[in-house]
């Protein structure tokens, strides 16, 4: 009986590597066009439900539509995650009031630099905690970023008035800062709508600054970022390489790869979410399955490890394409599994909408950066050198 049993799980296992092993091109239609992807079979991949996952509390996903602000969606949900396990209170932010005031700080800079600094709709999730630190916060409710009867984003034009404009002030050498971001934010009021100075909440009026001190309690240092690359020595603080990291923020905690995933997978088990960030443009990233792995013709899971993940890093096979929220985890045939709650599109192309499953592998060898609260990293960062 137990020769039986063994037979029929290494046949199942064999029948499950030969369909992630199987490569060809197939037609999808994403955002409306057709197009031709490598893909692979995941239809007899073993995968969990979204009742298999042990989950933290967290508001249901809601889409970015068309804008490159993944970084904000996901960033805000973590935070609104971290604001229920300490305080018990669920409210919802507004990703786009902090979305406003990214643009001002990137014009900003860009001005200040002369044209010499990032100017996209990327960015990190560290900038989410600056603009609430110099800002503050407000729910939803009050400041949604969408105006004249619409309810989907789409920042495309906005983004394309603001870079234009910039670009004339670079090509005719003006760098008058209070009239170019003078400008820039009537661009975004035109769009988006003006966030408003105050706001009413249960009864009470706040200023932004006022709601994240006084009802969400934020404090912007409590939230510390990590990476795992060979280009800044462990232990060690440094830069994130990335256009999104458009400041140049060099407060990035660097871990080897082991102590990287084990931090993830301690974290999420303890009843703490996470936001990660990487590289989601993969044949192994599956939206009609509902799943991300590392298919085998791309690199054999026994092959992920520190050095191969940086050479995908260092011949930019590995970029940084996409900020999520890591809110659940299960073990299950044989593997760790993330449940990712997704602004992007392709989340809601399978049966569960706005989720992805992250298999271990493709968070080892994929995923660039986290965000946790360093009360769940208190022993890893008294490893790091006092700078």
């Amino acid at each position: 009986m137990k020769l039986i049993r063994f037979l029929l799980v290494l046949l199942f296992f064999s029948a499950s590597l030969l369909a992630q092993d199987k490569a060809f091109y197939q037609k999808k239609k994403i955002w409306g066009k057709e197009k031709t992807i490598l893909t692979g079979d995941f239809s007899k991949i073993k995968k969990p439900t979204l009742n298999d996952f042990k989950q933290v509390f967290h508001f249901p996903p809601i889409r970015q539509d068309t804008t490159g602000t993944c970084w904000c969606f996901s960033t805000t949900s973590f935070l609104e995650s971290d604001l229920f396990r300490r305080t018990g209170r669920k409210i919802k932010l507004s990703e786009m009031y902090t979305v406003y005031w990214e643009y001002v700080e990137k014009a900003r800079r860009y001005v200040q630099q002369k044209g010499d600094s990032e100017f996209g709709q990327g960015s990190e999730s560290n900038a989410v905690l600056n603009r609430i630190r110099q800002y503050g916060c407000m729910p939803r409710s009050v400041y949604t970023g969408l105006i004249n009867g619409r309810t989907k984003y789409n920042h495309d034009p906005m983004f394309k008035e603001m870079y234009d404009y910039l670009k004339f002030l670079k090509k005719n050498n003006y760098w008058d800062e209070d009239v170019a971001l003078t400008t820039i934010k009537a661009i975004l009021n035109k769009y988006m709508g003006k966030p408003p100075a105050t706001f009413p909440y249960k009864g009470k009026t706040y200023t932004p600054e006022e709601f994240r001190d006084q009802v969400c309690q934020i404090n912007p240092d409590d939230y510390v970022g990590f990476m795992s690359t060979l280009k800044t020595p462990f232990y060690q603080q440094g830069e994130y390489e990335a256009p999104d990291n458009w400041w140049h923020s060099k407060d990035y905690y660097n871990v080897p790869l082991d102590v990287f995933y084990k931090t993830i997978k301690n974290t999420i088990k303890h009843g703490q979410s996470l936001v990660i960030g990487g590289d989601v443009s993969e044949p192994g990233k599956y939206g009609w399955e509902d799943i991300a792995i590392i298919v085998p013709w791309d690199l054999p899971q026994k092959s992920i490890n520190q050095y191969s993940r940086e050479f995908r890093i260092y011949n930019h096979t590995t970029t940084d394409d996409h900020g999520i929220h890591l809110v659940g985890y299960t073990h299950k045939y044989g593997h760790d599994w993330f449940l990712i709650k997704d602004s992007g599109s392709s989340s809601h192309y399978g049966k569960f909408k706005g989720y992805y499953f992250f298999r271990d592998d493709f968070v080892k060898l994929k995923m660039l950066t986290f965000m946790v609260h360093k009360d769940m990293v208190k022993d890893l960062l008294k490893k790091f050198k006092k700078g």
